[in-house]
């Protein structure tokens, strides 16, 4: 722990995650509470912030994951915050002229951006951290971002209902700007592959690599079935508040505060045991706590209990974040990590987009609880793929691979 808090790059690098993660609550929390608002409430209008904060991701992850093999990491980070924070400039300028709409494009552009500058954060990371201290980093970081998980809501909603909307974007230009003033102290980096085959060529060889490792094809099985039960409730949580609760909106920042304590103390369990325990069998209960919690919080109609269970899932699905971060990071090589991680999560960021795409309409059609069940059903699907990855697969390390096979 001691030679981990003394790694510079490991301690730049999570400062600038927690400024963007700080950054990307307080958006998050400010346009919810504007559009329900604006739109009285729609379904459909809610989650539409969600579809077009993953649209970009799923779009992007493909070519942002190979570029940061390609690109120097270090300038690439700098630029994804520099570029959020000309973002936010034009949308202030458009939302003066009375145009609300455009704060969607808030959310499109800054997911954009980040696809391009998180890989590359992740190549640092697996630069400068040595495979003993993987997990341990990884558990801090979650602990880390836990934190700011419970702060981000309160923080965003404190700043949206007391000083309004223009003051929530003002504060993410100061969290951007911080963020690049710090990667700055980033020690210098460079892409140290050969750029001989084209970026196509790059991208097709992360998808052979997947489709031959079987435990990476499972695991992005998993990512994908859980991202569409994700994307089925995620945008639905307000509704959680004002249908089955019956309380104001801003209660839901109360929600993401008692999920960020359960990440926090789940983090904290996590990096004592989980290298003490069968990862597959650690995987596989959070999984199903996951969907258990799923059902019980919408069936009930108790803040108290609705904040227990979100309590409960929160700390499973810590459990399932370090599992499959540090499997992820400490098995896949270097020259690889920004293609692999550009592959995998489109496939979980797609099938969020799709679960989001169509929640408010099977709302409307249906009720709330019945897309709570539908999404606690597809959780515990991924339970068989999840138990046919391999934590200690020779195969992922092995980067050798026949450039002339199909990838299919």
């Amino acid at each position: 722990m001691n030679q981990l808090l003394r790694n510079k790059s490991f301690l730049i690098v999570t400062s600038s995650d927690l400024l963007q993660n700080l950054a990307i609550w307080i958006r998050n929390m400010a346009i919810l509470y504007f559009i329900v608002e604006q739109t009285g409430g729609d379904p459909l209008a809610v989650s539409l912030i969600t579809v077009l904060e993953y649209v970009p991701i799923f779009v992007f992850s493909f070519i942002g994951g190979g570029l940061a093999d390609r690109w120097n990491p270090k300038k690439t980070m700098i630029w994804g915050d520099v570029l959020s924070t000309l973002s936010i400039v034009m949308i202030l300028i458009v939302f003066w002229a009375g145009y609300w709409q455009v704060l969607y494009a808030a959310t499109f552009v800054s997911a954009t951006v980040s696809q391009f500058s998180q890989p590359s954060s992740a190549k640092i990371f697996k630069r400068n951290v040595p495979e003993e201290h993987v997990q341990t980093a990884i558990a801090l970081t979650q602990s880390l971002h836990s934190l700011f998980i419970i702060v981000g809501p309160l923080l965003g909603t404190f700043i949206y209902t007391t000083l309004g909307l223009q003051a929530s974007l003002y504060t993410l230009l100061f969290l951007f700007i911080s963020s690049a003033i710090v990667l700055t102290f980033l020690p210098s980096t460079t892409a140290e592959r050969e750029k001989q085959s084209s970026l196509y060529e790059d991208l097709l060889e992360g998808w052979r690599f997947i489709l031959r490792t079987p435990s990476l094809k499972w695991l992005a099985v998993v990512f994908a079935i859980v991202g569409l039960a994700e994307g089925l409730v995620s945008p639905l949580q307000i509704f959680i508040i004002t249908e089955r609760l019956h309380l104001d909106e801003t209660y839901v920042s109360y929600l993401s505060g008692i999920a960020g304590l359960g990440l926090l103390l789940g983090s904290g369990i996590a990096a004592v045991v989980s290298q003490k325990m069968n990862q597959t069998f650690l995987l596989v209960a959070g999984i199903c706590m996951m969907a258990l919690t799923t059902i019980v919080e919408a069936l009930s109609t108790s803040f108290a209990l609705t904040l227990t269970i979100r309590f409960f899932g929160s700390i499973s699905l810590a459990f399932i974040n370090i599992v499959i971060s540090t499997f992820m990071v400490a098995q896949v090589e270097e020259k690889m990590i920004g293609r692999v991680n550009g592959t995998i999560m489109p496939l979980f960021m797609g099938a969020i987009l799709i679960g989001s795409s169509v929640t408010g309409l099977l709302m409307n059609a249906t009720s709330l609880l019945t897309v709570y069940m539908i999404s606690a059903a597809v959780i515990f699907v991924s339970v068989l793929p999840g138990l046919l990855i391999r934590f200690n697969d020779p195969d992922v390390k092995d980067t050798k691979l026949d450039h002339h096979s199909s990838p299919f």
